[in-house]
Order: C-alpha cells, then structure tokens, then sequence
C-alpha cells in the first residue's frame, strides 16, 4: 500500500490516542512505516472486541453484586486480564487465584494477599475490599 493511500479512519484507536504502526511504500517504492488510527474493517472488529468485553465487564459487576464471585473477578476483567496473566502478576498458582475469586475464600484473605491484587489492578486495598458491584 502506498503511504498516501493509507486509510485513516475514526476507531477505537483514535479516542485511545494511539495509533498502528503499518508498513507502506513511498513515493520511490522503498518500504517506511507509516502511523493510522484505523479503517473502517479494523473499526468493526474493534467495535465487537470491545462489545463482548463490556457485557464480560457488566456480567462480573453483576456476579459480585449477587455475591457470586469475589471483586476479584470483576477488576480481572475490567483489566482485560484472564486467569493465567493474573497469577503471573501476583505471583500465585491459578487454582489459588480461582480460588480466591470465591466470596467466602476472599472475605478471609489477608491484607497482603490483597496488597498484591490491588497492586496488578493498579487499585488500593479499600477499594478492592469494599467493591461490592453496585
């Protein structure tokens, strides 16, 4: 694609304030790269992407309102995070983590447990503890 032809549509990238890095071909036909905020194929799958981690959001709000699941879950989605990459980031198997995403399990969980979670959600600890989903 050359430089000039690259499409610069209105996405999800642009109220990100972020850009994609393409590579292009200038007016000598030599390859560059060259910065987009989207076209309208890119917008679309964006759109969905972010459709269906909005209702995973909203279904983990309600779950911990109905005492279901501990806010673990709810600030795990909300950080666009799964299982696996949250037990990297606080440094504790899966099945612990999944364990702690229980209400009765994380009511009992100390400080410092909670200390690690809050930090990988970039929360403190009041505000993980008192999250109540509503």
């Amino acid at each position: 694609m050359k430089k000039q032809d690259l499409p610069q549509d209105d996405s999800n990238l642009k109220s990100a304030n972020m850009t994609e890095v393409l590579y292009v071909t200038d007016e000598n036909d030599n390859y560059t790269t060259a910065n987009s905020i989207g076209w309208e194929a890119k917008k679309a799958a964006l759109d969905e992407s972010m459709g269906l981690i909005n209702e995973r959001i909203a279904e983990a709000k309600q779950n911990v309102a109905n005492n279901i699941v501990s806010p673990i879950v709810y600030f795990m989605e909300l950080n666009k995070m799964d299982l696996q990459v949250l037990a990297a980031y606080v440094g504790m198997w899966q099945w612990t983590v999944k364990r702690h995403s229980k209400p009765t399990i994380f009511k009992k969980l100390s400080d410092s447990k909670l200390k690690k979670y809050a930090d990988a959600f970039g929360i403190s600890v009041d505000e993980l503890k008192n999250f109540d989903g509503k």
